[in-house]
């Protein structure tokens, strides 16, 4: 190859590249960039600063607009308008009713945005005497619990006749290795109506057992009922089957915990298998039971709920104006 080919060849690939890293750098700016921060509650008490859930975030820039709400942890996601890219300037506006409306003047970057925001009913000592108390706040809530009455037990006997030594010539079934003739015997218990099966088991007690094999041994899902089928390839045997049986019974149990309150918030958590959560307390002196239902509304606090992976329930209640935890 000579020199001038040589540079022409490179001169071609040089501009191939620049022309790749010109596309990936373009795609790159077409691509919208995502913001992603939490919103908490203005206090010096890091224990006071509560994530506030359904806050308006609103970003705003020369190329447009976009939108987010911040869920019940705080946290939020916001996808800014194509065009924009990193470093450049743009307008945070946070919106809540119980808050003061905050603006942010940032730029664009590769960091977690936390945004405090000062409530518009601020704590004082005035409300703290004059408000309505809530006090002795605990938890209740109910678990299925399953318990067991042992209504006594199956025992049952059944033969599987066959004679030993026949020669099977391929009519079936046959023993293992499909010499000798052989005999498939079945036999099925029913524990009865709403009844169960436990510990059920099955074994030869006569004949030439060492030339039988227990085909099948089942025990549905509903352990109502208990199938064995067992092949004989010898003479008759006799086989047992045995076995407990109960009559489940379920019921609600009813538990009780306590919530961890900080500042104007109480927080608990609850199993997956908690129903019917609801919170007892007194207010103004008042016992009253709260049922929490689908809505979680409570006249003197706001509460929210995030489920977790293991399908447990987190709550978060904060009082409303007016309400003080004593």
């Amino acid at each position: 190859m000579t020199k001038g080919k040589t540079i022409a060849t490179w001169t071609i690939l040089s501009v191939a590249l620049l022309a790749a890293i010109s596309a990936i750098a373009y795609l790159k700016r077409r691509q919208p960039v995502t913001l992603r921060g939490a919103v908490l509650r203005q206090d010096y008490d890091p224990n006071r600063q509560l994530p506030l859930a359904d806050v308006q975030i609103t970003a705003i820039n020369a190329l447009g607009s976009g939108t987010s709400k911040s869920d019940s942890s705080g946290f939020f996601t916001l996808t800014l308008p194509k065009g924009l890219r990193r470093r450049q300037s743009v307008l945070l506006k946070f919106r809540h009713q119980d808050y003061q409306p905050l603006d942010a003047n940032d730029f664009i970057g590769d960091k977690i945005y936390v945004v405090r925001m000062i409530p518009i009913h601020q704590d004082t000592n005035a409300e703290s005497h004059t408000g309505s108390a809530v006090s002795n706040t605990r938890i209740r809530y109910s678990v299925k619990a399953t318990t067991e009455a042992n209504i006594g037990s199956a025992v049952r006997t059944f033969q599987v006749v066959n004679t030993g030594n026949t020669p099977c010539n391929n009519h079936l079934p046959c023993a293992p290795g499909g010499k000798w003739k052989a005999t498939l015997g079945s036999l099925s218990l029913d524990a009865g109506e709403g009844n169960e099966f436990r510990n059920a088991r099955v074994s030869c007690i006569a004949g030439p057992c060492s030339f039988t094999k227990i085909e099948s041994e089942n025990l549905p899902q509903d352990r109502r009922r208990f199938n064995v089928s067992v092949l004989n390839w010898s003479d008759t045997v006799t086989f047992l089957l045995e076995a407990e049986v109960v009559h489940p019974m379920t019921s609600d149990m009813v538990r009780e915990t306590y919530p961890v309150i900080f500042g104007r918030a109480l927080n608990f958590s609850l199993p997956a298998s908690a129903e019917g959560p609801s919170i007892e307390a007194e207010v103004a002196g008042d016992p009253i039971v709260f049922p929490l239902g689908p809505d979680l509304l409570l006249r003197w606090a706001d509460c929210h709920m995030v489920v977790d992976r293991d399908q447990s329930k987190n709550y978060r209640c904060e009082l409303k104006p007016g309400y003080q935890f004593r």
